[in-house]
């Protein structure tokens, strides 16, 4: 977690970051408001954490200014005052999330308080990949009172993506690059030129430019990791962005028929001929093991989403990666599992819900699930047939016995889709759905 500390006292900063060094906080430390305000705007803070009295700016006036700035999220904010008058100024302001500190304090409470603020919202945690997950963060983002992680699948291996994993031997930056975007609070022009495709030049012609950023970042940092972290600073995501893993891997599936593919391009390419063969076990070469980073997101989350996304390769494609499975099994968050709203071929052709649970229990080991969202949207009669020519329909249940015997999670069908060009998850919809499951499991009573 990141703190801007703006104080004008070196001793106290000083005792402060001693106070907190147990807990491996990110600092950044300025000793005046006009600094703070800067810092505040660009980049993305857990807490703030600003002494009253700040030359330049005071705490009241640098919070004053960030509020004015569209769209600006104010983070759960600690003011430290010496006197009553001063106290009374920031209260009286009615800044959100702000906390009002009378100095002298004992260390120990100090420390309790700065925990409650940068814990008092919840944790949850995203797992997936493809444009499922960016629908489903555009939607939470909206939602107030909830830090969001996105874990992302690094398997992906085709288009921009796979031609620079491959160029590069870098992990592929496209499935990040969605997440960053739906996350980002950024103006809309940059995020539309972190979306654009090149259509032409000799070189160019199909990449994406926010992969390419992606790949220069990590020619600079020398890690996807502090790539992903430093344009998340630059779009100004609200959360966190983490790839699963940081070892390039190839995803390998044994078909039914005994045959493996190899690449999760070539498993998608069997979606082109309405396959009806079914993927029996999922594994990446070489093996890999789990982004420390992404085991601490899933143990600190109050929540855990599975999904939207393609069951396999965006989805178990994740659970196989050394340590997810066991950091699911173990961690006390509650789970939720968002089922496709349509069947792909090659990877779930005649599927239904419980089919699909039952392939999430297997590569989990557990049932670990405590609610399964399904759609109950209803779909036009021309898009069926549409989709019908694509070898694709209506993921349903027809005896929701079968399902409730997979596992013991709750079964929610709400209408979560929308239907458009194409028929898809719709983003405000899951999100109304899931702050209903929030609003439920606080009062103990799921209202759909």
């Amino acid at each position: 977690m990141k703190i801007l500390l703006a104080i004008n006292n070196e001793p106290l900063v000083a005792l402060i970051q001693r106070a907190l060094s147990r807990f491996s906080y990110e600092w950044v430390i300025v000793d005046n408001g006009f600094d703070a305000f800067q810092k505040a705007i660009t980049s993305r803070y857990d807490l703030f954490l600003l002494g009253y009295e700040l030359p330049r700016m005071n705490a009241s006036e640098v919070l004053r200014r960030c509020c004015s700035i569209e769209n600006f999220k104010l983070p759960p904010t600690l003011v430290l005052t010496s006197t009553e008058e001063e106290r009374h100024r920031v209260e009286a302001e009615h800044f959100s999330q702000t906390t009002v500190v009378s100095r002298p304090i004992a260390m120990r409470k100090f420390v309790s308080i700065v925990q409650q603020s940068l814990h008092q919202n919840i944790q949850m945690t995203c797992l997936g990949g493809g444009t499922g997950l960016f629908t489903l963060l555009s939607g939470l983002k909206t939602l107030t009172g909830i830090n969001l992680t996105s874990i992302v699948s690094m398997s992906d291996d085709g288009g921009s993506t796979g031609r620079l994993r491959d160029m590069f031997g870098i992990l592929p930056p496209g499935d990040v690059r969605r997440s960053l975007v739906a996350l980002s609070t950024a103006p809309d022009l940059l995020n539309e030129l972190m979306q654009y495709r090149f259509s032409k030049g000799a070189g160019l012609e199909g990449h994406n430019l926010g992969n390419l950023l992606l790949t220069a970042l990590h020619e600079i940092r020398g890690s996807m990791a502090d790539a992903v972290k430093s344009l998340g600073e630059i779009l100004n995501i609200q959360g966190n962005v983490i790839p699963v893993t940081e070892m390039v891997n190839t995803l390998h599936a044994q078909m039914d028929d005994g045959r493996v593919v190899t690449g999760e391009k070539n498993i998608g390419i069997l979606e082109e001929g309405g396959s009806d063969y079914r993927i029996v076990k999922l594994w990446q070469e070489p093996k890999t093991s789990a982004n420390a980073d992404a085991i601490e997101a899933l143990f600190n989350a109050k929540y855990i989403i599975l999904g939207p996304g393609d069951l396999f390769t965006s989805i178990i494609s994740n659970l196989i990666v050394d340590g997810v499975g066991e950091a699911l099994r173990a961690c006390p968050a509650k789970k939720i599992y968002i089922c496709n709203v349509m069947t792909k071929p090659g990877e779930t052709s005649g599927f239904q819900v419980s089919d699909h649970v039952k392939e999430l229990n297997h590569y989990l080991k557990k049932d670990v699930l405590d609610y399964v969202i399904c759609s109950s949207t209803a779909f036009s009669e021309e898009s069926r047939l549409m989709y019908a020519q694509k070898f694709q329909h209506p993921v349903i249940e027809k005896d929701r016995s079968r399902l409730k015997a997979q596992t013991r999670a709750e079964i929610i069908f709400a209408d979560v889709a929308s239907e458009t060009v194409l028929v898809r998850h719709d983003s405000l919809k899951l999100a109304t759905v899931i702050k209903k499951i929030i609003d439920g499991s606080r009062s103990g009573a799921l209202e759909l």
